[in-house]
This record gives structure tokens, C-alpha cells and sequence, in this order.
């Protein structure tokens, strides 16, 4: 298969090495705007070649739209916009066999957006759950998505072929599929996902508030420190729409968190030793889900 990859960073990337490598993709061609990572992508042979969002629709069997959210919601109609033009112009052989993906973590206002589009059972929504808080082309590395979990969204309103091809795909990155409303989605990875981030972030600007000589930060953190405040190193571009877009489960999920971390600070102010315990146990019992 020729793939299409808008958007060259972690995510992209990671896809156009593996996708290569394992033989599913014969060339992937990239859409890149900022000019030092479009340099970078194909120096470091991401893609083939750079071309421009109507040239990559033309030329790919599929379209992964590998950008934020923020703008994967603006370009999504533009790239079916130019499947459609593909499909009616003079070289449309073989056009209705095209596919296009996202690999965003919201989903329901990006369905939402062009539910009514004459291409939209060729659009198949997907999530890979799988990255790291580096980003651009030189974050990208091969085995990323290895073992983890892929949501397949609203695969109903997709042709069976084009989810059959998407699965073929991730299948390829070693990842296992899960279907899922798109509503549902946005719930799930609001709990463990987005507040994560933001938590983190939190914790982050927490520790810069009351710890002046940062010297001290790197000196005495360890291994639990540095893997809660990890996320906190996550792109802005990437975070600022995913919290805009899921703000109502986001905002649900905190007003929960809060509660719990106000039950500690009540219990840790009232020297409760009881109820401090009884907390953590409770805590505990995510061994059961995350080993």
C-alpha cells in the first residue's frame, strides 16, 4: 500500500517506520508545514518523499491525519474534500478504495464535523493508545505501539472495508483493537488519560512554585517523582485542543479528583491515621487493573 501521513511528529512518524519496515506500506509520502521538521522527516527517511495535502490524498490507499486535534478538526473536511475530487476527476480508478484515519485522542466533535460529508464511510476513526511526551520527528521510534491498545470509533458508520483495512493496519503495529462510540471514547481517556496530563502538569508547576533553586528538583528526585511528573513534558500544541475539545469529562473527572485529594488533605490535616490508611488501601486496589 502507498500511505499518506499528515503530520511527521511522535505519532506519524513511529507509524512510517514500522509501516515500512513490516511490509504493509510499499511508500509512505508525508504533508509536513513546518519546514525544519519536513527537512528532518525525510532525513531521517520517515517518508519518501514531502508533498503537498491534495498530492498525498492522490497517491495514498490511505490517509493517516497525524496532527493536533485542534487541527486535525480543520483539515478532516479538506482531506475528504480532496478524496471526493479524486473520486469524480478523470484518474478515479481505484478512488473508492481510498481510506482516511485520524489518531487523536478525542473523537466525538471531529465525527461530529463531517457526519453528513458524502466521504464519510470512507473516514475511519481511530485512537492509538500508545506515545510518549517527546515530540516531533526525532521523537519517533519503531516498537511504539507494540502491545497496546487501539479504539476503533463509530466503526458502523464506516464501510466494512475501509475498518477492515485500518484494522489490517494497526494489526501490522502489533496493537489490539478495540471498537467504541465516539461519546464513550472521549469519557474513557478522560479518566485515564487526560487527567493524567493534567495532574501532572499540575504537579509540575506545584513543585517550580515552591522550589526556586532547581538545582534541588534534580538533585533529590527519583524514580516515583520523575515517572508522575513525566507527562508534564507533553507538547502544548498537542494538550491545549484535547482539553478544549473533552473539557465536560475532563472537568467531571477533576471535580472527582478533587474530592479525593481533599479527603487526604483532610484526613492528613486531622492527623487521621485510620481514615489516611484506609485511603491508600483503597488505592491499592488498581493492582487488580494496572500490574
Amino acid at each position: 500500500m502507498n500511505i499518506g501521513i499528515v503530520g511527521l511528529g511522535l505519532i506519524g512518524g513511529s507509524m512510517a517506520i514500522d509501516l515500512k519496515r513490516r511490509g504493509f506500506a510499499h511508500k509512505v509520502v508525508g504533508v509536513e508545514t513546518e519546514p525544519v521538521n519536513a527537512a528532518a522527516a525525510r532525513q531521517i527517511g520517515l517518508v519518501d518523499k514531502i508533498v503537498t495535502l491534495e498530492e498525498c490524498v492522490a497517491e495514498s490507499d490511505i490517509v493517516v491525519l497525524a496532527v493536533p486535534v485542534g487541527a486535525a478538526a480543520k483539515l478532516l473536511s479538506k482531506v475528504l474534500d480532496a478524496y471526493q475530487a479524486v473520486q469524480e476527476g478523470p484518474d478515479s480508478y481505484g478512488a473508492g478504495e481510498k481510506v482516511v484515519i485520524d489518531v487523536c485522542s478525542t473523537k466525538e466533535m471531529l465525527a461530529e464535523s463531517v457526519k453528513c460529508h458524502p466521504c464519510r464511510k470512507h473516514y475511519v476513526a481511530t485512537h492509538p493508545m500508545a506515545g510518549t511526551e517527546y515530540s516531533g520527528p526525532w521523537a519517533a521510534m519503531s516498537g511504539m505501539f507494540d502491545g497496546h491498545a487501539c479504539i476503533i470509533c463509530d466503526p458502523e458508520d464506516s464501510c466494512p472495508e475501509a475498518v477492515a483495512k485500518v484494522e489490517a493496519l494497526y494489526d501490522t503495529l502489533n496493537m489490539r483493537v478495540i471498537r467504541m462510540e465516539s461519546a464513550n471514547h472521549d469519557v474513557h481517556t478522560a479518566y485515564v488519560s487526560h487527567i493524567s496530563h493534567v495532574t501532572s502538569f499540575a504537579l509540575a508547576l506545584t513543585v517550580l512554585d515552591k522550589e526556586n533553586d532547581e538545582k534541588h528538583i534534580f538533585d533529590l528526585a527519583s524514580g516515583g517523582f520523575s515517572s508522575t511528573v513525566r507527562l508534564a513534558k507533553s507538547s502544548p500544541d498537542m494538550w491545549t485542543p484535547i482539553l478544549k475539545q473533552n473539557k465536560d469529562n475532563v472537568l467531571h473527572v477533576m471535580d472527582t479528583y478533587i474530592e479525593k485529594m481533599n479527603a487526604f488533605r483532610q484526613a492528613i490535616a486531622d492527623g487521621d491515621e485510620k481514615t489516611i490508611r484506609t485511603l491508600i488501601e483503597e488505592a491499592n486496589r488498581i493492582r487488580r487493573i494496572i500490574r
